[in-house]
């Protein structure tokens, strides 16, 4: 009866170390699962961005607003008989 009890001792030691200690164990994978979560939180990111680009990109090919929009915003451009306005904050 001793050897039994023993034994089921043992074998109750041997998991709660795997649980707690071992490669499997509950840090571990609580260390995965937020490494999973972070990579999750990026590939969102990147989707987000990926998806803006890909607009961008159609309202490049379709007219010429968006070229237009673009020229007057990142280079200054005016059409002519326009009156330039700068608003300083």
């Amino acid at each position: 009866m001793k050897i039994l009890i023993l034994v089921i001792l043992v074998l109750i030691a041997h998991f709660q170390y795997r649980l707690w200690l071992g490669t499997d164990s509950i840090k571990q994978i609580e260390a995965t699962e937020q490494q999973l979560a972070n990579l999750k939180k990026q590939v969102d990111e990147k989707k987000q961005r990926n998806d803006a680009l890909y607009a961008e990109v159609e309202d490049l090919r379709k007219g010429q607003e968006a070229l237009e929009e673009r020229a007057r915003d990142e280079l200054g451009m005016i059409k002519e008989n326009e009156t330039f306005f700068q608003v300083i904050e």
